[in-house]
């Protein structure tokens, strides 16, 4: 294999991984986007609440910007 050959696969990979990054996100959004009632969104804070902010802090922000686009859309 050539150099070229390697920096196509490693750059295809990373494309791969960035796909399938891209993908869990946006079923992870879709996911929380389901917890629509105050007693639903109060549940998961009691659940994330058990965790460290290390590891809850994309789940944090993905819910503070969906609250956020729910409180523009209500205005």
């Amino acid at each position: 294999m050539t150099r070229h050959d390697l920096s196509v696969k490693s750059l295809r990979s990373s494309l791969a991984s960035r796909r399938e990054a891209r993908y869990s996100r946006r079923s992870l959004e879709r996911q929380l986007a389901s917890y629509t009632t105050e007693s639903d969104r109060l549940e998961l804070d009691a659940i994330l609440s058990r965790h460290s902010a290390e590891e809850t802090g994309e789940l944090r922000s993905i819910i503070n910007r969906q609250a956020m686009d729910r409180l523009l859309r209500s205005a």
